[in-house]
């Protein structure tokens, strides 16, 4: 006895074929979308920064044993003035200063030499597409701003001119906000940034320089540069 395939069925499986085709194909060209990173104007003007245009906030932190702690934070106070830069926060026990980023390595390099280094990291946090972002919001913003007035001017009611001006006042302050926050990217990618964390060098009480002098004595007898 032959079993019959029904009509519909062989329709609904030609349909189901057609439509997993139509899906294989529109992935094979979504694939090099993916790919590339680029699903908007954003991503693909982050790929055309060049390399000396990207924010990137350089960080650098530190831990230094020194024999006095208040006069370590003001020499470090100092260097910040000396490398072009500011003290933002000086305590006894920690310094904050930020220096030119062109002049880090050597900024680092004068903090180091205060005292004995226990801990040195350098970080760089790249900001590109965050700067970016704002960027685009802040022409939008403005190209919002700039129809509002011309509405602000055809208003034909005050009931109308004060929901322009409501408008106007909002989008002021985001314009204000987001130039703010691109005026901070710019001014901490031009200034880096160093943490320093000061401690004071354990003083040995009498019998510990006994032990030190025993120490250096052994020392001296068994091995010899």
């Amino acid at each position: 006895m032959k079993i019959r395939t029904p009509i519909c069925w062989l329709f609904l499986l030609s349909l189901l074929g057609t439509s997993c085709a139509g899906a294989r194909k529109m992935r094979s060209y979504e694939a090099p979308v993916r790919e590339l990173g680029i699903q908007s104007e954003q991503d693909e003007n982050l790929l055309n920064t060049p390399p000396e245009q990207r924010k990137i906030l350089y960080s650098a932190f530190l831990t230094l044993a020194v024999e006095q702690p208040d006069s370590t934070s003001k020499e470090i106070s100092h260097i910040a003035e000396k490398f072009g830069g500011y003290a933002n926060e000086i305590g006894t026990y920690q310094a904050i200063i930020r220096v030119k980023s062109d002049r880090l390595d050597e900024a680092v390099a004068a903090v180091s030499a205060l005292g004995k280094v226990q801990n040195k990291r350098l970080s760089g946090q790249d900001v590109t597409a965050e700067y970016l972002d704002y960027q685009i919001r802040l022409e939008n913003a403005q190209k919002a701003r700039n129809r509002y007035l011309e509405l602000l001017e055809k208003a034909e009611n005050v009931e109308a001119a004060l929901k322009v001006e409501k408008e106007l006042e909002r989008l002021n302050g985001t314009i204000d906000m987001l130039k703010g926050r691109m005026n901070r990217v710019d001014h901490l990618s031009a200034f880096s940034t160093i943490t320093v964390t000061i401690k004071e060098k354990t003083k040995p009480g009498v019998l510990g320089y006994l032990g030190l002098g025993v120490y250096h004595a052994f020392k001296w007898l068994f091995v010899r540069n």
